[in-house]
């Protein structure tokens, strides 16, 4: 079993920032692993914010290049998703998973991002 734990959501202004944190813990060589940010808004399907390769390479949604940035450090199993310029569309439970494209087999619980306007 994998376990993932999120953690770094929370109330923000519109303009602002938010770190998140995504822990990896169980059966998974995490450096191995692909990891992915996605989120769901109420009403709206889930999608891809960004994801990161096990070297490092990194994959963006229109939607946030140049504002959002993932990264990783492996000696901590963790990803990072470091959100500036935070707008109200951003509102959303965000979520990462293993690989790339929110189609991985492992979830964590999520964690809540509001952004007021």
């Amino acid at each position: 079993q994998v376990q993932l734990v999120e953690s770094g959501g929370g109330l923000v202004q519109a303009g602002g920032s938010l770190r998140l944190s995504c822990v990896a813990s169980g059966s998974i060589i995490f450096r191995l692993n692909a990891i992915g940010w996605c989120r769901q808004a109420p009403g709206k399907q889930r999608e891809l914010v960004a994801s990161i390769r096990s070297g490092g390479s990194t994959k963006y949604a229109d939607f946030v290049k140049g504002r959002f940035t993932i990264s990783r450090d492996n000696a901590k199993n963790t990803v990072y998703l470091q959100m500036n310029g935070l707008n109200a569309e951003d509102t959303a439970v965000y979520y990462c998973n293993t690989g790339e494209s929110c189609t991985g087999l492992y979830w964590g619980q999520g964690t809540q991002v509001t952004v007021s306007s």
